[in-house]
C-alpha cells in the first residue's frame, strides 16, 4: 500500500513538472511576441501612399500595440503566479514522496532484520539438535 502510494505522489510530481515546463513555455512564447511587438512599434512608420499615411493613425497603431504588451504582460504576471503555486505543490509532493519512501525503507529493514532473526533461530535450532544428536550417539 505504502509502496503505491510513493510511486503515485511521484506520478503526480512528474505531472506537475510537466505543467510546470508548459506554463514556462508559455511565458517563453509571450516575451518572444512581446519582443516582436516592440521591435514593430520602434519600426512601424509612415509610407508615403500605404495603408498608413496619417500620423495619427501611426500613434493609434502604436497605442494599439502598447496595450496589446501590456495585456501579454499581465498574462505573464498571472502565469508567473501559477508557477509558483506549482512549485509549492512540487514541494509538497516532493515531501510526501520523500516521507513514503522513508517509511518504505523502515519496512525494507523491517523486513530484512525479521528475516535475519528467522535464520538465526533456525541456525541456533539446528546446532541444538545437532549437539543433541552428538550427545544420545556417545
Amino acid at each position: 500500500m505504502i509502496e503505491k502510494l510513493h510511486n503515485l505522489k511521484k506520478n503526480q510530481t512528474d505531472l506537475k513538472l510537466m505543467e510546470k515546463a508548459q506554463l514556462e513555455s508559455r511565458i517563453e512564447k509571450i516575451d518572444i511576441e512581446v519582443a516582436l511587438t516592440k521591435n514593430q512599434i520602434d519600426t512601424a512608420s509612415v509610407q508615403k501612399h500605404g495603408a498608413i499615411s496619417d500620423f495619427m493613425i501611426l500613434t493609434i497603431h502604436k497605442n494599439t500595440m502598447r496595450s496589446h504588451i501590456l495585456k501579454l504582460n499581465n498574462e505573464k504576471k498571472g502565469l508567473n503566479l501559477e508557477i509558483e503555486k506549482v512549485i509549492k505543490e512540487i514541494i509538497e509532493l516532493q515531501k510526501e514522496t520523500e516521507q513514503f519512501a522513508y517509511i518504505l525503507e523502515e519496512e525494507r529493514k523491517e523486513a530484512i532484520k525479521k528475516i535475519l532473526l528467522a535464520e538465526e533461530e533456525a541456525s541456533t535450532e539446528y546446532m541444538q539438535s545437532k549437539y543433541i544428536n552428538e550427545r544420545t550417539n556417545f
